[in-house]
């Protein structure tokens, strides 16, 4: 492997065409996911020199920090970047739901056979 990119420590995300990459957000307390969504980079950099979770909507074609509105902000403990740095995951302590519907995750629903199903959002 010679690509530092994959082994390096300079920080160097590959973004897609629109300018995004993946951020997956996950509890500090119990390691739950809490939900998806992407940054640009001033939404990474934001992030990192704020300690609070910011994202580009892309519906809105808008910058936002999480739970600006709500009040459910999330306060970021750690942000790391995997090996081909395609994508971000944010540890952060959340004080209230990440999900816009009202739900503790985004990830509150399980794909069946059957269809969806609820689950116990205490996994």
């Amino acid at each position: 492997m010679n690509d530092m990119r994959d082994t390096g420590l300079t920080l160097n995300p590959k973004y897609d065409r629109d300018g995004l990459i993946t951020a997956v957000v996950t509890d500090a307390a119990n390691g739950q996911v809490l939900m998806l969504a992407h940054m640009n980079a001033q939404a990474l950099a934001l992030t990192v020199e704020s300690g609070f979770a910011h994202f580009w909507s892309r519906s809105r074609q808008a910058l936002w920090k999480k739970g600006e509105t709500s009040g459910n902000m999330l306060q970021v403990v750690d942000v790391r970047i995997d090996c081909d740095q395609d994508a971000v995951w944010v540890i952060a302590n959340a004080p209230g739901p990440a999900c816009h519907t009202g739900q503790r995750s985004c990830f509150f629903r399980r794909v069946t056979p059957n269809g969806l199903e609820g689950v116990d959002a205490a996994i």
